[in-house]
């Protein structure tokens, strides 16, 4: 068969239900093939960054491999936002691009290029990639196709590209697809240590990081926490570990995270880090005051990550899904203590720190009582798909997740523009169920063309547009640190008015910018819930993500100080 046929037939054979794509020349064999051949969805996209997202917001929300084809040159190199994103959030995506015919590759010439549209992608990708390989000869094709798969989901996920010559695309290939075996992971042997310093201590709590999901563990690390009766914080991308009526969930920690999980870990004595980076984000800058009064245990697979940054008293280098089901074995014979007095500390921090009350007395709407009432109207829906900027803080401080419920957001690499196509990912890999995207004015605008996809596919996607009429969170840092000038956050910035742009493109949508207004807009975005809609909610520009840890100190000390204007 052509190569090209091999192609499609593999992708379709292990399982890959839709390609996320943008028309070029280098991919048109590929293209016809997947057409001719298969019932795979062809997703076709306005611009090559919004395929990498779509796929990766299919990936976080399945944990299984997704896939986006692009053509070469301009079109491979617009993929290097969402490449990198996967790799630095461990979310496994397969990047398939296009390339010149191989006599028209420059090869060791001294030319910068051969080939119109020729790029080196695999030098470029090799950095923010897992592996990526240039297909020489068609019969490499099997064997890298394969590695790619296994590779991406084997270990650590993350993403991996594989660059096709389109002259080798339509080479002829004598052999037929087979399926690629399942990477298996070992049950390691948990130490008697980490779990006894963690019944030994009278203040313990868990810090559950991306590497749960990554690790598809999120079933067995709910047994293991109901098992051993310990408290749950969680980073930005462990948020939907634990649903927001969980008993044993805390909270959201981190520089914007919420006062009262940063306080509890501070009280903490014992703190279990699974599958969490412990980065600048997580601990406050200064690290020892962040380690001090507690037993510091970590759990990860990657050993260069383990090794990172904060010295731990106790670590193990294994895969979380592992770790857990050999922890709940072992924890199953013992006896964990409820600890009364433990839990009513906590209790007493989230009582005394209620997220609403951070932004208390500002002008218009509150964007934490926004996030609260989104989610009392959002039961059915199966993700939060979450942009960058002072709208991610606002969401993970306050969505309230109901059980099963995802929050999908771009956390190492925090790419503005990333919600609305990959919101698009997450409609395509949980058809039925709505999708919400939460998003500011600037992410918004910068893959807007995808609302005409959104339109056209007629996905059940439900846009919340927290439009402050500038960079928010580069406002409020130049508030800090450059006497509030304001140069190109406000000043010079702009924006269009999204309700007509939304309706320009198909898609019903209203504007809300009084608070008495909130809930009938939020009603209204719901009502429909098979139907794409759009809701511009219209924020003071002067509305600060609050709280936030201050600079140089440990992630316990957060502004503003108690006491003092939400954003004095």
């Amino acid at each position: 068969m052509k190569a090209s046929d091999y192609i499609a037939d593999f992708l379709s054979l292990n399982g890959v239900d839709t390609v996320y794509e943008m028309c070029g020349g280098m991919i048109t064999h590929i293209l016809d093939s997947l057409s001719r051949r298969t019932n795979i969805r062809i997703v076709s996209m306005h611009h090559e960054q919004a395929c990498g997202f779509a796929a990766e917001g299919g990936a976080r929300l399945t944990r299984l491999p997704q896939v986006a084809l692009v053509s070469s040159g301009p079109g491979a190199t617009n993929l290097v936002t969402p490449l990198g994103s996967c790799y630095f959030d461990s979310v496994p995506v397969v990047f398939i691009t296009g390339q010149v015919n191989t006599y028209e590759l420059r090869g060791q010439a001294g030319v910068r290029q051969a080939g119109f549209q020729e790029a080196d992608i695999v030098s470029v990708a090799s950095p923010l990639a897992k592996a990526a390989w240039q297909i020489k000869s068609a019969a490499d094709l099997p064997r890298v196709l394969a590695e790619a798969f296994r590779l991406s989901i084997d270990g650590r996920p993350g993403p991996v590209l594989v660059d096709i010559p389109m002259d080798v695309q339509r080479t002829e290939l004598e052999t037929v697809p087979t399926l690629v075996e399942q990477p298996a992971s070992q049950e390691p042997e948990v130490p008697d240590e980490i779990l006894g310093l963690l019944i030994g201590s009278e203040r313990p709590l868990i810090l559950a990081g991306g590497g749960v999901r990554a690790a598809r563990a999120a079933h067995q690390f709910r047994q293991f926490v109901e098992m051993t009766r310990v408290p749950v914080v969680t980073s930005l991308l462990g948020l939907d570990v634990l649903s927001f009526d969980h008993p044993l969930r805390v909270g959201f920690v981190g520089t914007y995270g919420n006062r009262w999980a940063n306080l509890v870990m501070r009280d903490a004595d014992c703190l279990l880090v699974l599958g969490a980076r412990l980065d600048v984000r997580q601990t406050g800058a200064d690290i020892e005051r962040f380690h001090a009064g507690k037993t510091l245990i970590k759990v990860d697979i990657d050993p260069d990550q383990l090794a990172w940054r904060v010295p731990a008293d106790a670590e193990l280098c294994c895969d979380l899904g592992a770790f857990l089901g050999s922890a709940i074995n072992r924890a199953s014979g013992w006896t964990w203590p409820s600890r009364p007095n433990w839990r009513s500390t906590v209790e007493d921090h989230k009582r005394a720190w209620p997220d609403a009350d951070e932004h208390k007395g500002i002008t218009g709407i509150n964007p934490a009582l926004a996030m609260q009432c989104l989610s009392g109207l959002a039961s059915e829906v199966s993700a939060f798909v979450v942009d960058v900027g002072q709208n991610q803080m606002w969401a993970a401080q306050s969505l309230r997740l109901a059980s099963g419920q995802r929050f999908l957001t771009t956390g190492g690499m925090g790419a503005m523009g990333f919600a609305l196509p990959a919101s698009i990912g997450a409609a395509m890999s949980a058809p039925g169920r709505p999708v919400v995207t939460v998003v500011g004015d600037g992410g918004m605008q910068v893959n807007i063309q995808e609302l005409e996809t959104l339109a056209r596919l007629a996905l059940p996607v439900k846009i919340v547009v927290l439009n402050n009429g500038c960079l928010g969170m580069v406002r409020q840092f130049q508030d800090e640190y450059f006497e509030s000038r304001y140069q190109s956050s406000l000043w010079g910035y702009g924006r269009p008015d999204f309700v007509a742009v939304s309706k320009a493109f198909g898609i019903a949508a209203r504007g809300v910018s009084e608070p008495s207004d909130l809930l009938a807009g939020l009603n209204w975005l719901m009502a429909e819930p098979d139907e794409p809609a759009l809701l511009d909610l219209s924020l003071d520009s002067g509305t600060c993500a609050r709280p936030k840890v201050s600079f140089g100190n440990a992630v316990y000390v957060m502004e503003p100080p108690p006491g003092t204007s939400p954003d004095a």
